[in-house]
């Protein structure tokens, strides 16, 4: 197939570019390399990417409408994956703006691009952090999500509400993927693993939010990406069952999903980091700290209708994974 990715100097978003050229897909790529984090590290990965036959490369932000448009009628892409946002929940507190030229204007401009080209699939990034507030785990896709802790995870909500409106009044098959804590290899810098590793090797603290006592479900990146090449091959349909006086909010009278992509395995924090000192071979001098503003203390992904629906789950520890990060991280930096 003709594959459209945003996100493609992304942590995920390479991976997944990657995987689809390697089974055949032609990959159109789209990012703007900005300097969140590390260009060298999103360079790296799209070098990565580029030397595969089938990917071309736009570098453009979401928000670019007119090149956004350009870019969608001289490829007509089949089906399209969007991974590129402006993410973390922390950044949102002190950067509000950054999330709704990203998030909301360059959102519109794909769904309105997959419109007009008419594209047979929209595969999304959602994330864990819609759940905001709720303590009843595991969480369901069944579960309404109305009270988010962060601006981040409003715009990821809003993504979703978005994304129904053109499944119903023009027929777009469109899938949202609330993606739960993702690692490893080729991970983004300002994430706990990234910051834990690099802090611990030169012998720095570490700060450790909610005294050490989150529970995260931890997702290996390559379970993330199978979640999504998975999910982008089930064209997504609508629910002959859906019921408007009992609406099941992950599916709809339109073509319409949402599903979890989680390790379904949650996992202290301080096991987290007891397994990355045993990779390192070093033990970390921990800061405890409260928790932090827009953070939740658990995360727990219930992802039984992704099982059912295309028979997939993620299963990669987190001794293998970060453990496998580990290796990749003392290879890239040569440490």
């Amino acid at each position: 197939m003709k594959v459209l990715v945003t996100g493609t100097a992304g942590f995920i978003g390479s991976t997944l570019a990657l995987k689809l050229l390697e089974r055949g897909d032609e990959v159109i790529g789209i990012d703007n390399i900005n300097d969140y984090y590390d260009v060298n590290l999103k360079l790296a990965r799209l070098e990565r990417v580029k030397q595969h036959d089938g990917f071309t490369e736009v570098k453009t932000d979401l928000e670019n409408r007119d090149v956004i448009e350009a870019t969608f009628k001289e490829h007509q892409p089949q089906r399209v994956v969007n991974l590129a946002a402006q993410a973390g929940v922390r950044y949102s507190i002190e950067n509000p703006h950054a999330y709704i030229e990203s998030n909301i204007i360059g959102f519109m401009n794909i769904l309105q691009s997959c419109r007009e080209t008419e594209v047979e699939h929209l595969v999304y990034a959602s994330t864990s952090s819609v759940y905001g507030s709720h303590t009843n785990m595991p969480f369901s896709v069944e579960t309404g999500v109305d009270h988010p802790m962060s601006l981040y995870a409003a715009t990821k909500k809003s993504n979703e509400l978005m994304a129904h409106t053109y499944s119903h009044l023009f027929n777009l098959p469109t899938t949202g993927l609330r993606f739960f804590t993702v690692y490893g290899p080729w991970g983004r810098p300002d994430m706990a693993l990234f910051l834990f590793t690099r802090n611990i090797l030169e012998g720095k603290p570490i700060d450790v939010f909610n005294y050490g006592k989150h529970k995260r479900d931890f997702t290996y990146v390559h379970d993330i990406v199978e979640g999504v090449i998975r999910t982008l091959d089930s064209v997504a349909t609508p629910n002959a069952d859906w019921d408007s006086s009992n609406p099941d909010p992950a599916t709809s009278s339109a073509p319409y999903r949402i599903y979890n992509i989680g390790n379904n395995a949650p996992v202290d924090l301080e096991h987290y980091i007891d397994t990355l000192e045993k990779c390192l071979g070093k033990k970390a001098e921990k800061n405890l700290l409260p928790l932090q503003a827009g953070d939740v203390p658990d995360t727990y992904a219930d992802v039984s209708k992704l099982i059912e629906d295309v028979g997939y789950k993620p299963d990669t520890s987190v001794e293998e994974g970060i453990s496998n990060f580990v290796n990749w991280y003392r290879e890239y930096y040569k440490v």
